[in-house]
Formats: C-alpha cells, structure tokens, sequence
C-alpha cells in the first residue's frame, strides 16, 4: 500500500508540474516563468532574426509568460509599440513586473486575455509573435485566423518553438507533449496550419542542432 501510495503521490506531484507549463499559478508559477525566461531566451533570439522587424512596429507577443520576449521586442522596435497578452494572470503580473519602466514610458502594454478573443481592433499589428505557446491554444485553427484579423495587411505571424516532431527528440517531446495535453506538430504541419488559416509566403526555419522551428506567415495585402 505504501509503495502504492508513492506512485500516486509521485504522478499528481508530476501532473501538478506539468499543469504549470499551461497556465503558470503561485510560488511554482513565479520559478516556472523564471526558468522560461532564461531557457527560452537563445531560441527567442534566433527566431527572431527570421523576420524584419522596423523601428516603428506596432506587435504583439501572444502568450507572454514572464516578459522577457517584451523586453527583446520593445528594444527592437524603440519607436513602436509592443503589447502582450496571456490567459495566465502570474504572467501578467511578473511580464507586468519585468517592463515595468517600459510600460511607464508608454512603449508596452500587457493584458489578460485569451488568444480565441483578443482584445485589439482588426489591422492593428505589424508583426505577432508566439514563443513556446501555441501548444496550448484552445482551438490552434481558428486561433490562427484570430491572429490574422488583428495583424495589417502584409503583417507577419511568427511561430517559434522547440518542441516538434522531429526525429533527434521524438521519444522525449512525446511523452511530454501528451502529458501537458499539448498539440504536437512536424514541420510540415505548422506549415498546412499556416495555409489553411489563411497566411501566405509561409517559410520554415530548422535548427535541426539544437531542435528548434520558427514558423512565419505572412497575411495577404489585400484581403
């Protein structure tokens, strides 16, 4: 019974974990969001030389989770404006935290939301960003349209993940990306998703080393 008792323990104490990938809550959330902000770092950088980014942008960082892709885009585009948005309020509030001084200066604004209804006009954005997030999107198709209404036309959609299906880390990101519940998709999915959800000059980026995809979309001039 004893030993029984530990396998259940040890398997709630793993979903709980796991659960905080999703939607990161208390003392457990403040460490999850910490360690996404150094560990995601390189790859967001990577990413984000795939797009051209001017110094007047207006983009959004869907997904937000502890700020530090704010930080990274807000000094990109200086004379711009960047918003984030995510479902998780702990990530508000440290995202909230972390930019504080560029919130104060009017150069960043963070939101809760949902991805399936942001808070923004249509044709609002030059660029959206999504880092390590999209796994979890309510519904990813239409979440993607969503995301279409509210970037300008000839505006970009940017998909930048490390967790795909690929053949160096397929056994691991499996069984993880199953636990969490999360969508796991091959490089030529998050391709088909960006064409079905209505995005053009679709290009695919592999850092095959490392294990990293970006995946960028680009909506239509005329639409």
């Amino acid at each position: 019974m004893k030993q029984i008792a530990a396998w259940v323990f040890a398997l709630l104490a793993i979903a709980y974990l796991l659960s905080q990938c999703r939607k990161p809550t208390g003392w457990l959330g403040r460490l999850v969001l910490w360690m996404w902000n150094s560990s995601h770092s390189d790859l967001t950088d990577w990413g984000l030389t795939r797009v051209s980014i001017e110094k007047h942008f207006a983009i959004l960082d869907v997904g937000c989770g502890g700020g530090r892709t704010i930080s990274k885009l807000a000094a990109r585009a200086p004379e711009g404006k960047v918003c984030g948005i995510d479902y998780s309020k702990k990530c508000v509030v440290t995202s909230s935290k972390k930019n504080r001084q560029l919130i104060e200066k009017g150069r960043v604004e963070i939101k809760h939301g949902s991805v399936s209804h942001l808070p923004f006009p249509d044709g609002m954005f030059d660029l959206v960003t999504a880092v390590e997030t999209h796994y979890y999107w309510p519904n990813l198709a239409t979440d993607m349209k969503e995301i279409r209404r509210v970037l300008k036309p000839g505006g970009r959609l940017i998909l930048i993940v490390e967790a795909y299906k690929q053949r160096k880390y397929d056994p691991l990101n499996g069984v993880m990306m199953r636990l969490i519940r999360a969508t796991y998709l091959s490089v030529s999915e998050h391709s088909q998703l960006l064409t079905e959800a209505g995005y053009s000059e679709i290009e695919m980026f592999e850092e095959t080393r490392k294990g990293w995809l970006c995946s960028v979309g680009r909506k239509a001039e005329f639409v």
